[in-house]
C-alpha cells in the first residue's frame, strides 16, 4: 500500500518510507565507487589517483541538480499541502526543464576548464592527461547527472520512492556490467570508466522524464513549461545548502589531496580516494534517509500540522544517532577487507589506508545528524539555516581542521579533521534547532 504524505508517520513507516531513498542514494554512490575499483585493479594507481584528483571537479558540476531537486521538491510538496496541484505541477516542469538547461551549461565550462583545473590540483605528466580524458567524457553527458539527481527528490515528492528506487537500481546495474565490460574485459582504462558511466546516468536521468510526461498514478506530471523567476530564485535559495555542501565538499577534497600529496606523495591521494569511496556509501544512507524524508516534513510544514513536525524531527533524530553509532561500528570493524578491495594490490598503501580509514570513521557518529539538521531546514523553506550548516560544516569547519591538525599529528591528523569538523557542526545545529522553535513550532 502508498504511504501518502499526508499520513502520520511512526517509526516503523517512516523507515519503510525513506527505504527506496537510502536504497537509491547507495547506487547513486556506486557508481564512482564502481569505476575506482575497475580503475585501480585494471588500470593501476596511477589512473586510480587520476580519477580521484579530479573528482571534485565533476561533484561540483552536479551539485545544481541536488540544489534544484531539494529545493524544488520542498517547495513543490509545500505546495501540494496547500491544495494547490495544478500549480504544484505546472512549478515541476519549469524546474526540470531549467535545470536540464543549467546542466549544459556547467558540463561546458567544466569541459572547457578542465585542464586548467586538474593542473592547479597538481596534476601533471601521464596522472594530468588521465584526469582530463575522465573529465571530458564525464562532463560532455552533465545534464543526464544534474537530471538524475533533481528527479531523486521529485519522485519522493511524487509518492514514487519505490520507482526511484528501480530507476537507481537500473542505472547503477548498467554502470557494474558495462564497468566490468569496458574496463575488466576491453581494458579501456579510464575512457571506459567515463563511458560507463555516462551510460548509466542517461537511464537514470531520462527514463523519469519518459514517466512524468505520460498520464501516470504519482502526484506530478510534467506539462507545459512557463518560465517563474520568483520560484526558481526562491528554489535556488533554498536549496542553496545542498550546492554548498558538495561544492565545499570538493573544494575541502581539493584541499585534503594537497595535503595528502605533500605528507605521503601519490599514495596518500590513492588512499583518501579509496576511503572517500566508501564514504560515499556510508553517507549515502544518512543523504537518501534526509532526501526521503523531506518532502513529508515540506508537506505537513506546508499544512500547518506542528505537531507532526514535532514526531517527524524527534524520530529523526533518534534514527540518525542510532544508525551512526551502528555504521562507525561497522567501518571499524570492516576497514581492513574494504581497504583490500581497492588497494590490495599494494601493501603499503594497503596499511596506510587501513589506518586512515579507521580514524575517518569516527565521523560517522556525528554526520547524520548534521546532514539532517540541514535538509530539517530547507524543508521548512529555511534555506539560510540550511546553508549555515552546510557552510560551516563542509567548508569553514573542515578547512580550518586539514590546516591545523597535521601541524600536531601529521597524517592523522588529516584524517581526523572530518571528525572535529562534524562535531563543531553538530553545536551549530543544535543551537538553530533552539533558536527556531518557536517560528516553526516542532
Amino acid at each position: 500500500m502508498r504511504i501518502q504524505l499526508s499520513e502520520h508517520f511512526t517509526y516503523a513507516k517512516l523507515l519503510r518510507f525513506t527505504f527506496p531513498s537510502i536504497v537509491m542514494m547507495i547506487f547513486t554512490s556506486i557508481y564512482s565507487v564502481v569505476d575506482g575499483v575497475f580503475v585501480s585493479n585494471f588500470a593501476g594507481k596511477t589512473p586510480f589517483a587520476a580519477v580521484n584528483l579530479i573528482m571534485p571537479l565533476l561533484i561540483i558540476t552536479g551539485a545544481p541538480g541536488f540544489m534544484v531537486g531539494t529545493g524544488g521538491s520542498a517547495i513543490v510538496a509545500k505546495t501540494m499541502g496547500q491544495g494547490k496541484a495544478e500549480l504544484a505541477n505546472r512549478y515541476f516542469s519549469f524546474l526540470v526543464c531549467a535545470a536540464a538547461v543549467g546542466g549544459a551549461a556547467v558540463g561546458w565550462l567544466g569541459f572547457a576548464f578542465a585542464r586548467p583545473t586538474a593542473i592547479a590540483l597538481g596534476a601533471d605528466g601521464e596522472m594530468l592527461e588521465y584526469c582530463v580524458l575522465y573529465a571530458r567524457i564525464i562532463l560532455a553527458a552533465n545534464p543526464f547527472f544534474i537530471l538524475q539527481n533533481v528527479f531523486q527528490s521529485f519522485l519522493i515528492a511524487a509518492e514514487k520512492p519505490k520507482l526511484g528506487l528501480y530507476i537507481t537500481v537500473g542505472a547503477g546495474l548498467t554502470n557494474i556490467v558495462l564497468d566490468a565490460v569496458m574496463v575488466g574485459v576491453f581494458r579501456w582504462g579510464v575512457a571506459g570508466a567515463a563511458l560507463a558511466t555516462i551510460l548509466s546516468q542517461a537511464v537514470g536521468g531520462l527514463t523519469p522524464v519518459v514517466y512524468f510526461l505520460r498520464k501516470n498514478s504519482s502526484l506530478l506530471r510534467l506539462v507545459r513549461p512557463r518560465f517563474d523567476g520568483r520560484v526558481l530564485w526562491k528554489t535556488c535559495s533554498n536549496g542553496s545548502s545542498e550546492l554548498m555542501s558538495n561544492i565545499s565538499g570538493s573544494v575541502v577534497a581539493m584541499l585534503y589531496n594537497f595535503q595528502l600529496l605533500r605528507l605521503a606523495g601519490e599514495d596518500g591521494v590513492a588512499a583518501y580516494g579509496a576511503i572517500m569511496y566508501v564514504n560515499f556509501i556510508f553517507a549515502a544512507i544518512f543523504i537518501g534517509y534526509a532526501i526521503g524524508s523531506a518532502p513529508v516534513i515540506s508537506f505537513h510544514y506546508g499544512a500547518e500540522h506542528s505537531g507532526e513536525l514535532h514526531s517527524l524531527l524527534g524520530k529523526s533524530t533518534v534514527i540518525n544517532a542510532s544508525a551512526g553509532v551502528v555504521m562507525t561500528g561497522a567501518a571499524l570493524a570492516l576497514a581492513g577487507p574494504m581497504s583490500k578491495i581497492f588497494v590490495g594490490y599494494d601493501q603499503e598503501l594497503y596499511e596506510l589506508t587501513v589506518r586512515g580509514f579507521r580514524l575517518y570513521a569516527i565521523s560517522f557518529l556525528l554526520c547524520g545528524l548534521n546532514i539532517f539538521g540541514s535538509s530539517f531546514f530547507t524543508a521548512l523553506n529555511n534555506g539560510l539555516a540550511s546553508a549555515a550548516i552546510s557552510f560551516l560544516r563542509t567548508l569553514v569547519f573542515q578547512c580550518a581542521s586539514v590546516l591545523i591538525l597535521p601541524i600536531f599529528l601529521d597524517v592523522d591528523g588529516i584524517w581526523l579533521a572530518i571528525s572535529v569538523a562534524e562535531a563543531a557542526a553538530l553545536a551549530v545545529t543544535a543551537a538553530l534547532l533552539a533558536v527556531n522553535q518557536k517560528v516553526y513550532r516542532y
